[in-house]
């Protein structure tokens, strides 16, 4: 599927996104309808009008329960503003454009901090891509240059993203390439986004169906942590780069987004965001995402 550099690469919190993706996006091919205007209390900036997808656990969902939710909801106070969401039934990849950009709603959380599309705020925390085992199976992998992982049957990766770089990389891609489609049950990438639900990918795992999944902490800690099967996140070793010698970055900072002309919120945002820091941080060990230290 990936056709561009890596680095010519949009990773929306739990998405991958091609360039040339974007692009077609850019043009509205997809052809979505615009978001319904926002309140007259909203457009005055009575509250802080955060971008939100109503359905993408775990990152956020109408009920409050996505951990992007409670992030917001913590800066908000922080700021001493009231909270109002703004709720998209399109995945997360849409916000930007189709909702900050059209002005309904003002930020958007949990972007890479080098997102070229919008002014990011400070990263409030650093992630990477995990390997998920069965603690059963007893594998202590954690860097694509093992050896064991050209032998697995199955590997459940993201479409995208940069486990399915890795996945050509090995010489498993066309090995796995009906086991991955069979993730979202063969369903055509043509004119609709398709992207691996991250409790599937961990199910895959914990039901036997794969030998090992590569996902991003934040999008599978949740499922890990709920499944019924003993399973084992593991850091993907930042040591990944293609046969080109070009790097696969394996962890990203994040950070919320505004508009490009928005200086003045992003600075807000940046003040908010430190005294908000212990919160933020309890929201996301509670997640059970591994941390790292912010290198931006």
């Amino acid at each position: 599927m990936r056709t561009t550099p890596l680095r010519a690469t949009i990773r929306r919190s739990n998405v991958c996104v091609p360039a040339a993706t974007l692009f077609l996006l850019s043009l509205g091919a997809f052809g979505f309808a615009d978001p319904l205007p926002s309140s007259p209390a909203a457009t005055e900036h009575h509250a802080l009008r955060v971008c939100a997808s109503a359905n993408q656990l775990p990152y956020s969902a109408k009920d409050g329960s996505g951990f992007e939710n409670k992030v917001a909801s913590a800066v908000s106070a922080a700021m001493g503003q009231q909270l109002q969401f703004v709720w998209a039934d399109k995945p997360a990849i849409y916000l930007v454009r189709d909702f900050l950009n059209k002005k309904a709603c003002d930020v958007v959380v949990g972007l890479d901090t080098d997102d070229p599309r919008v002014l990011t705020t400070r990263p409030y925390y650093r992630a990477g891509y995990v390997f998920i085992t069965r603690v059963s199976s007893n594998f202590d992998i954690h860097s694509w240059n093992d050896p064991r992982i050209r032998k697995f049957e199955h590997i459940a990766v993201g479409f995208g993203t940069p486990s399915e770089a890795m996945l050509r990389e090995v010489g498993k891609y066309d090995d796995d390439f009906n086991y991955e489609k069979s993730l979202v049950n063969f369903r055509s990438a043509r004119n609709q986004y398709i992207q691996v639900e991250p409790s599937r990918m961990v199910a895959e795992v914990a039901d036997g169906n794969a030998d090992i999944a590569v996902g991003f902490a934040p999008e599978v800690a949740r499922y890990v942590h709920q499944s019924n099967v003993p399973l084992r996140m593991t850091l993907v070793d930042d040591d990944t780069v293609k046969s080109d010698g070009q790097k696969i970055p394996q962890t990203f900072d994040q950070s919320m987004g505004v508009r490009k002309d928005d200086k003045e919120l992003q600075a807000t945002l940046d003040s908010a965001l430190v005294r908000a820091r212990p919160q933020i941080d309890d929201i996301l060990k509670a997640e059970g995402i591994p941390l790292l230290e912010p290198r931006s």
